[in-house]
């Protein structure tokens, strides 16, 4: 077993009322710390499990099983060139030449704010570019690509994640060690 460290921003619970944080606990969420910021209800996990898939879908049937919905899971899929230079343990100034094109060729693009100083990125796709010039290994890509598909799960109303997210992970995996 590993374990897995994310966050769960949830809602619909009154935060106020008795016995709130007991909800979590016997619905399965003792190995999360829970805060309230701006209205949310953030849960931290740091999660024991076999796979990262196994970790969040989990945690989410917890979360629901709790009265909450999951509104997102986090980290943030979008990053700027500082958080791609934390998540990737490289210096700022290596993620960006390789952003530039002038060390590694067909760096993503931003997908938010592209014309501004500060343009995000979609982490799955960097983390993706990153594990395929090996500048990071193959599991944090992974990992990536599967937050990225619980939370399009959970947009769509999903709560029930594990075969989608077990099957994302699998193909992940396959076509990046494949590559």
């Amino acid at each position: 077993m590993k374990t897995f460290e994310f966050s769960i921003i949830a809602s619909g619970l009154d935060s106020t009322a008795d016995g709130f944080e007991d909800k979590f606990y016997d619905a399965g969420c003792d190995d999360a710390l829970i805060a309230v910021q701006k209205g949310h209800i953030i849960l931290d996990f740091a999660r024991e499990a076999s796979t990262i898939a196994e970790a969040i879908s989990s945690a989410v049937e917890n979360v629901c099983a709790a009265g909450a919905h999951v509104d997102r899971i986090e980290p943030d899929p979008l990053v700027n060139l500082t958080d791609i230079a934390a998540r990737t343990q490289l210096t700022r100034a290596a993620i960006s030449n390789y952003a530039k094109g002038s060390r590694g060729k067909d760096f993503p693009s931003p997908v938010v704010r592209v014309t501004s100083d500060a343009p995000l990125y979609d982490w799955a796709e960097v983390a993706n570019w990153m594990a395929l010039n090996k500048k990071i290994p193959v599991e944090t890509a992974v990992s990536a690509s599967v937050f990225q598909e619980a939370n399009h799960a959970i947009q769509a109303g999903e709560i029930h994640l594990a075969d989608r997210l077990k099957k994302r992970e699998q193909e992940e995996t396959i076509a990046l060690e494949a590559a």
